[in-house]
């Protein structure tokens, strides 16, 4: 099997992880943080060694300001719906993951804030006035991804979290599609909060994600779920400090075991040789797939910064038979809107459905990408 849905989940997971995941389950039975037994004493040590792990390979320079979460989406959710409050504006990109929309939009009709959408073109690059009406409106929090999971597209980060920081704007980012591919260091970005998946560019199991909150952090959100720590058991209360304060109920601790081999495997490897890998096998596809007759390749064009994620579309084909005909080819993709339509509004490909997309991870080959273009083109000629 050429496995190219690695923006939806990574596979395979770097070596290591499952025999992290069994050795916890058959060895560390006990519960971090809730007794001080030797089990639940070297449960606490595994998770403490994940978040230390992970932080560093971020950029995180204080490990308890990651936060663990189950996905990227509940990261999302826990800083989207603990910051915006009833009335507030908050302003997000046109190529954004429902991860982000959905909460937007919820709020939108629960509790009366307004979305301001600054456009987003096949690059990444924003509409410059949409952006100048939306700083005329003082908004109270932007949220917005670093890289289209439709498109491959990567936004100027940099430069938006400054636009934004400068109005006193906290910034939310989405990291899904970047973090694990390329070297990334949160505090350097300046954004207030860094959510992203463990279970995609970082190799890890499912079930696993953080939330990296800011250093100097301004205003704190409210936690998303309530309830026991571990710690402060004295007090009725959610403890204030990081990371109790958003981290109630016992932790996914066969995640986190994965997770920090994932890691470990990473920080080995280093992530300049990732993204160079990944670059180097993108080009490829790009270039592999542009030149397939009738097929539209979305996506910035060569030579601008991209994720590895490749979208494309043949016309008026159906994209179920194609998803269908690359599968008995034994090449996975995932076809659809990929749980981005407005993403893929803002791109043009809504109205057809959306596309065939193709994503790579560290794992993949040349041979890979080849075998992926060559069924393309046998598909497209019948």
């Amino acid at each position: 099997m050429i496995y190219l849905d690695n923006a939806a989940t990574s596979f395979p997971k770097a070596p290591g992880v499952a025999e992290a995941m069994a050795d916890q389950v058959r060895r560390l039975g006990g519960n971090p943080g809730r007794a001080s037994h030797g089990m639940a004493v070297g449960a606490s040590r595994l998770l403490f060694d994940a978040r230390e792990a992970v932080a560093r390979l971020v950029g995180v320079g204080e490990a308890e300001r990651l936060v663990f979460a189950k996905n990227a989406t509940e990261a999302l959710n826990a800083a989207i719906l603990g910051l915006a409050r009833p009335g507030d504006v908050v302003a997000t990109s046109s190529l954004e993951h429902n991860a982000v929309m959905r909460p937007l939009r919820w709020l939108e009709a629960r509790r009366g804030i307004e979305v301001l959408v600054f456009r987003c073109d096949e690059s990444g690059d924003p509409d410059p006035s949409d952006l100048r009406a939306i700083a005329a409106r003082r908004p109270d929090l932007a949220v917005f991804t670093m890289a289209s999971n439709v498109s491959g597209a990567v936004l100027p980060v940099e430069e938006l979290v400054a636009f934004f920081g400068m109005a006193g704007v906290p910034v939310c980012l989405d990291g899904s599609q970047l973090v694990g591919h390329r070297p990334l260091c949160a505090d350097a970005l300046g954004a207030d909060f860094l959510c992203f998946p463990g279970h995609k560019g970082l190799l890890g199991p499912t079930g696993t994600g953080c939330l990296a909150l800011g250093a100097g952090l301004g205003r704190m959100p409210e936690p998303l779920i309530r309830g026991g720590t571990g710690s402060a058991s004295d007090s009725e209360r959610q403890p204030e400090f990081l990371p109790d304060r958003y981290e109630a109920g016992t932790q996914n601790l066969a995640g986190a075991a994965g997770l920090l081999a994932a890691a470990r495997f990473l920080d080995a490897a280093g992530l300049e040789s990732v993204r160079s890998r990944e670059a180097a096998l993108t080009d490829r596809l790009v270039g592999g797939l542009s030149g397939l007759p009738g097929l539209r390749v979305y996506g910035p064009p060569a030579g601008r910064d991209r994720a590895g994620v490749v979208s494309v579309a043949a016309g008026g084909a159906s994209l179920a038979e194609i998803a269908a005909e690359l599968d008995r080819r034994e090449v996975a993709v995932r076809m659809g809107l990929h749980c981005a339509p407005a993403a893929h509004r803002s791109i043009g490909s809504f109205a057809g459905g959306g596309t065939i997309r193709f994503s790579i991870g560290f794992f993949n080959t040349e041979a890979d990408i080849d075998g992926a273009v060559s069924a393309m083109e046998a598909i497209l000629a019948r």
